[in-house]
């Protein structure tokens, strides 16, 4: 359908004032609608041209006149053709409602950010978490500061909110602010979500974002290992809160729980499964997801140490989301971790352990409660990496022995142990030399190296019966492999051959 639109000028002749004079009115005419609204403005009708709806002659007053008609004109045309490009349907009440201001609001950025940030405090621990308001507030704060720096102003138009303010923002996050990547990809999240708000409501027509990219740069999640974590459950703490907050940390290191999902935990939710075992049942606070954990011996623990002890049925110690990371911190330096203790890294540690010790990526993803098996493969990422630098490491260990992989951890092996273990008697008096001389070629061998001559011997048919032959022995096993090693890292050939030589 073609669209039509028409502005004129007349005299509204009825509504002449005492002096002479008539006041001038503006019709609009749009696909069949009419709209008028008077000028403000008034002319002796003997000056007005009828056909062309303007003053006659060069008057003063007539040149005023005139040139308040063309201004009025030419904004009413622009006022058509932006809401024609917006909407399919124009009237003429639409656009003099535009024109005159009626029911058009201008909306301010951090005034509309402020209501919004008042309606999401409401939701806390409704529908929301209070880690994610807070990064509402923050967002909102930044640009307070970016607008008063960089504009000196104290708010700004919703309406002027383009490519550039963005772009502008970010640099004044990096630049000023010295927020990492990542930090300024969720900042730019929370702004780009109250800005979508805006446009929904239509107090913003053009998405300043739609040629704006967000990127959050992957990276690899901290994590404790086994040997860390050890040293916090051996540590013994004198202050309650340290004992507390290292509890409840080493808990959800073997359970993954987030911190919303641990200060929640009740007793009821510690249900018998199908197995006739303690699992944890419930649902992440952030995504409503269920998850289903199994509790390890370490778990049970814990959670018999504070049964009765808490209001409310908690099964947990947990205090605030910030105590809990500054006893961390302190946690950490006592226990001379390089590491930075957060609460979320006993998630990441969960994770990181669980598949690296054998559980299927499916299953460590039920456990955590994600929405998208993606999500976990970032861990998975993590431990295929440490994976590959520890059979790097074991591979140059054992590379010129030509054995398999061994399953299993190899415990420390000690001399007396592999005298006993072959029946070798070691305390006459005519074998001290000998054993000591033994002892001093043991110990200049790796654990590796250690176990594989043990292995050796116990696929031979004799066995040495005497220190001085199991010397011999181990020398020769020694020698052998010295010639067939040529360089390593730690030691040459010929350094190697000095230590024999001293023997």
């Amino acid at each position: 359908m073609r669209s039509t639109f028409k502005v004129l000028f007349y005299l509204k002749r009825d509504k002449e004032k005492k002096n002479g004079n008539v006041p001038v009115f503006c019709r609009i005419t749009a696909n069949g609608t009419e709209a008028r609204f008077g000028m403000k403005k008034e002319i002796n009708p003997k000056l007005w041209d009828v056909k062309n709806g303007k003053a006659i002659g060069k008057t003063t007053d007539a040149v005023i006149v005139n040139e308040l008609l063309d201004s009025t004109k030419s904004t009413i045309y622009k006022i058509y053709r932006v809401i024609l490009e917006k909407e399919n349907n124009v009237t003429a009440e639409k656009v003099k409602n535009s024109f005159l201001g009626i029911g058009v609001t201008h909306q301010n950025l951090l005034d509309f950010f402020d209501r919004h940030n008042t309606e999401k405090k409401m939701l806390v621990d409704i529908s929301i978490t209070k880690a994610t308001y807070n990064k509402y507030r923050i967002t909102r704060d930044h640009l307070a500061d970016f607008i008063r720096k960089w504009y000196h102003l104290s708010d700004i138009s919703l309406k002027e909110i383009n490519h550039k303010f963005i772009c502008d923002f970010e640099t004044f996050l990096l630049t000023e602010r010295h927020n990492k990547e990542n930090t300024i990809a969720k900042c730019m999240q929370m702004f780009k979500h109250v800005v979508d708000i805006a446009i929904k409501y239509k107090l913003i027509h053009d998405n300043p974002f739609s040629e704006y990219k967000i990127h959050l740069k992957k990276t690899d999640r901290g994590y404790l290992s086994q040997e860390e974590i050890e040293i916090l459950m051996n540590r013994k703490f004198t202050t309650k809160h340290l004992e507390k907050a290292r509890d409840v940390f080493v808990f959800c290191c073997f359970t993954g729980l987030s911190y919303i999902d641990a200060r929640r935990l009740t007793h009821d939710d510690i249900k018998t499964s199908f197995d006739g075992e303690l699992w944890i049942m419930g649902k992440r606070r952030k995504t409503d997801v269920g998850y289903t954990i199994p509790l390890l011996d370490v778990s049970k623990r814990i959670l018999e140490k504070y049964k009765n002890t808490l209001p409310n049925n908690r099964a947990l110690p947990v205090v605030t989301n910030q105590n809990s990371n500054l006893y961390l911190k302190k946690i950490g330096e006592l226990c001379g971790l390089k590491k930075n203790l957060t609460f979320h890294l006993s998630r990441h540690t969960f994770a990181t352990l669980t598949l690296s010790k054998g559980v299927s990526i499916e299953s460590v993803s039920k456990m955590l409660g994600h929405t998208n098996i993606q999500t976990t493969q970032i861990y998975a990422r993590i431990t295929d990496r440490k994976v590959g630098n520890e059979m790097s490491q074991f591979a140059e260990n054992i590379k010129n022995y030509g054995a398999k992989f061994l399953s299993g951890t190899v415990e420390n092996v000690k001399i007396e142990d592999v005298l006993q273990s072959f029946k070798i008697p070691a305390d006459k008096s005519s074998e001290r030399i000998w054993k000591s001389l033994t002892v001093k070629l043991w110990l200049h061998m790796t654990n590796v190296e250690r176990y594989f001559f043990m292995s050796e011997m116990e696929n031979r048919g004799s066995k040495p019966e005497t220190v001085s032959e199991f010397y011999v022995t181990l020398m020769d096993y020694f020698l052998e492999n010295l010639n067939s090693q040529g360089d390593s890292e730690n030691a040459s050939v010929d350094t190697q051959l000095k230590l024999v030589a001293n023997f």
